[in-house]
């Protein structure tokens, strides 16, 4: 196992256990929601539901495409053509991987 293949399964664990921890906090809200008959759209106490359920479903969105980004950077190792821009062609540079394992193009080109 190379350490690209490494990073990037560790990124998935990570990944897949956030989505696991937004999902419970979605779940919560949800109930929470069910379970209340307050009009929490003039509660002074804090946020409200809908915006817990906005912030919640913004950082699903995100983490399930930053899931589908690691799963094509591994299909892209897997067929060996992990490190090779999309755009030009070239190599991506090491450090580029390093700072964006799941990187699609080199520095100079512009992201597909």
């Amino acid at each position: 196992m190379t350490t690209a293949e490494e990073r990037l399964i560790a990124d998935r664990a990570g990944t897949l256990e956030l989505l696991a921890s937004l999902r419970r906090d979605w779940d919560g809200v949800v109930e929470a929601s069910a379970q209340s008959n307050a009009d929490d759209e003039h509660d002074p106490e804090g946020a409200t539901i809908a915006f817990e359920r906005a912030r919640i479903e913004a950082s699903l969105t995100r983490a399930r495409t930053r899931l589908a980004e690691i799963e094509d950077a591994l299909r892209r190792l897997a067929a060996d053509a992990y490190g090779t821009c999309e755009r030009c062609g070239g190599p991506i540079a090491e450090a580029r991987l390093e700072a964006r394992p799941t990187a699609r193009t080199c520095v100079t080109c512009p992201p597909a």
